[in-house]
């Protein structure tokens, strides 16, 4: 069975369709959403209508949560804050509803997927190096533990210590466990513009990450259309 994992698609819909499409060419037999569906691009219910037609499990995003709550946004990013706003005013009540029920954990068939860490789900820590993983493996009960929300593929392994490895393709081993980061479908952020997702080929045991180009130009003419900051279009551009 080959499994896709995407998240941090961040209502861009290009990206969103580019990656699904690449994914059934692949071979995928299901699919797998990491959260952030919505904030900073600008079609943040089709994005979201997409996925749940999908049926795929889900975990919530700190975007995701931001959209589906009423709280103040003034402590966030101004250009973030912004965008947040917006979509709520472009979401109806019920998709507000479903983004709020989200859970922030769950187990899908022998491994883990969360959007942030394991170990303060709720708190959305940022795993960046080796020893920011470490906190996170302590409370990993699978093998594999598939996570996003710095919009940067990474694969973090643990055997005898905790070493992060290049995020091409991971073959699993016996006796090592595995967190990683899928990137970043939407607005990726490791200077690389293309979307970013992974498979899991459970048969084989491998994970293998995929890089796709897609319709950028209509991706920032619709975030310039719908009055949100320039500043989302033209970082799309530069990867960050």
């Amino acid at each position: 069975m080959k499994v896709a994992l995407f998240g941090d698609i961040h209502a861009n819909l290009e990206a969103f369709e580019t990656v699904i499409a690449d994914a059934e060419a692949e071979g995928c037999d299901s699919y797998v959403c990491l959260g952030d569906v919505v904030g900073y691009n600008a079609n943040p219910s089709e994005c979201l209508e997409k996925v749940r037609a999908m049926g795929c499990p889900i975990v919530k995003g700190n975007h995701d949560e931001d959209a589906g709550g009423d709280h103040s946004l003034e402590m966030m990013n101004p250009v973030a804050a912004q965008a947040l706003t917006w979509t709520r005013e472009q979401l109806t009540g019920e998709q507000r509803e479903f983004l709020a029920r989200m859970r922030m954990v769950r187990q899908v068939e022998d491994f883990t997927i969360v959007h942030s860490t394991l170990d303060q789900p709720n708190v959305w820590n940022y795993v960046t190096n080796k020893f920011d993983a470490m906190s996170n493996f302590s409370y990993q009960f699978t093998q594999v533990c598939f996570h996003g929300h710095t919009h940067v593929p990474r694969v973090f392994t643990r055997g005898a210590r905790v070493q992060e490895v290049n995020p091409e393709s991971i073959a699993i081993e016996d006796g090592m466990k595995y967190f990683i980061n899928a990137g970043s479908v939407g607005q990726p952020r490791d200077g690389d513009w293309r979307a970013s997702y992974c498979i899991y080929d459970m048969d084989k045991k491998v994970i293998y990450f995929r890089r796709l180009e897609y319709d950028i130009k209509t991706t920032q003419q619709k975030i310039l259309d719908a009055g949100l900051p320039e500043a989302l279009a033209n970082r799309l551009a530069d990867g960050r």
